[in-house]
C-alpha cells in the first residue's frame, strides 16, 4: 500500500498565487487580537478612572461620566498603535511555533514510515551519508 506524505514548502508571496489570501487572515487575527487586548487594558483603566472618580466626586454623577469616558477615549487614543505591535508580534510568534511544530510532526511521520520502509529508510541514511560528506 502506498502513502502519500504532503509537506508544505514556505516560499515567497511573489511566486504564490494564495499568498495575499493567507497575509489577509494574518493581519484579521491580529487586529482581532489587538482589539481584545485593547479592550482589556480599557476595562482595566476603566475600573481605576471609576474608583477614582467615586472618591473625588460624592453625588455629582454628570461630572464623573464625563471623566471616565475622557479617560477611555484618550486611552483608545494612545493605546492603538502599541496593542497593535504587540498582538501582531504575538501572532507571529504562535505561527511560527505552529510552524514548527507542524515541520517537527511531518519528520516524526516520515521517520515512523522509514522504518516500515526499508527503501525509504535507505534513501535516508543515503541523505544522511551525503550529508555528512558534504562537511
Amino acid at each position: 500500500m502506498t502513502h502519500v506524505i504532503r509537506t508544505p514548502y514556505l516560499t515567497n508571496s511573489a511566486s504564490v498565487p494564495h499568498a495575499p489570501y493567507v497575509q489577509r487572515e494574518t493581519v484579521e487575527a491580529s487586529r482581532t487580537l489587538s482589539g481584545m487586548l485593547l479592550a482589556a487594558v480599557l476595562s482595566a483603566l476603566l475600573v481605576v478612572a471609576d474608583q477614582l472618580i467615586d472618591t473625588w466626586v460624592d453625588g455629582h454623577m454628570l461630572a464623573a461620566w464625563v471623566a471616565l469616558w475622557t479617560v477611555a477615549f484618550a486611552t483608545l487614543a494612545l493605546f492603538v498603535k502599541p496593542l497593535r505591535k504587540v498582538s501582531s508580534g504575538v501572532v507571529r510568534w504562535m505561527a511560527a511555533g505552529a510552524q514548527a511544530y507542524k515541520a517537527r510532526r511531518m519528520e516524526e511521520k516520515m521517520w515512523e514510515y522509514a522504518h516500515h520502509d526499508p527503501r525509504v529508510m535507505a534513501e535516508l541514511q543515503h541523505a544522511w551519508l551525503r550529508s555528512q560528506n558534504q562537511v
